[in-house]
């Protein structure tokens, strides 16, 4: 039985479309490619499936696999 969330990219950051916006699914922050992540110094441009792997949620520490895809 699947018990991932819908829209979750699994961990799996070759399942993702570089302009994928993905949400955290603790506090509903948004990483969004065309932006960057100013607090990790990400430049504009970088897909998630790129972010470092040390990379968490900017707002709430979550994990990278607490975000689920939003739009692609």
């Amino acid at each position: 039985m699947n018990r991932q969330f819908e829209g979750s990219y699994l961990g799996d950051g070759s399942r993702l479309l570089d302009e994928a916006v993905l949400e955290c699914k603790i506090c509903w922050y948004q990483y969004d490619p065309a932006k960057g992540d100013e607090v990790w110094q990400i430049a504009p441009g970088t897909p998630f499936s790129r972010l470092p792997e040390h990379w968490c949620c900017p707002r709430c520490d979550g994990a990278r696999e607490q975000f689920m895809v939003v739009s692609a």
